[in-house]
């Protein structure tokens, strides 16, 4: 969010879609994640408190994923659309693969030649999701690894590499 806010404050006229996942916390617990769209809209992604409705909701770890929330905040999101700038994708992982509509949308919009920031999990045990493989390995991927330690200097980088990307678009 913070290449996206640093985006929008030195090229207002950009047309940016897309949607990030957030923590949602109770006191010092997580208690789930909620997924927002850039222009505000909210709802939840997964929560570790179980309800009548939950009981069939995919799960990942302690959470349980509500795919009709996710689905009806995130996907208009991915909608390509005339006079799009650059798509924020937070994240393809595991919660939001759950849903079959997610990753064949994610397709269009790196089918639209439209740049994309994307966030993926990086494996776990060596093991990698089949869908996050094949956008890490994709041709066209720039691929950087965050931490704590790194996380500044590569905001500034991932900041150039997309503003170089609009130029050409």
């Amino acid at each position: 969010m913070r290449v996206v806010e640093s985006l929008r404050a030195s090229h207002p006229e950009l047309n940016i879609q897309g949607f990030y996942t957030r923590e949602i916390r109770e006191g010092s617990q997580r208690a789930g994640f909620e997924v927002v769209t850039l222009d505000g809209r909210r709802g939840p992604l997964a929560s570790s408190t179980a309800s009548r409705e939950s009981l069939r909701w995919p799960c990942v770890g302690k959470y349980k994923v509500d795919l009709a929330s996710f689905e009806a905040i995130a996907l208009p999101e991915l909608e390509v659309k005339e006079g799009t700038d650059l798509f924020i994708i937070d994240e393809v992982g595991k919660m939001e693969l759950f849903s079959s509509l997610f990753f064949p949308a994610v397709l269009k919009v790196l089918e639209s030649n439209i740049p994309i920031l994307a966030t993926i999990p990086i494996p776990k045990s060596g093991r990698d999701i089949t869908e996050v493989s094949r956008l890490r390995n994709h041709p066209v991927a720039a691929v950087s690894t965050l931490n704590t330690g790194n996380r500044d200097a590569i905001r500034e980088t991932i900041y150039t590499q997309i503003v170089s990307l609009l130029q050409k678009h």
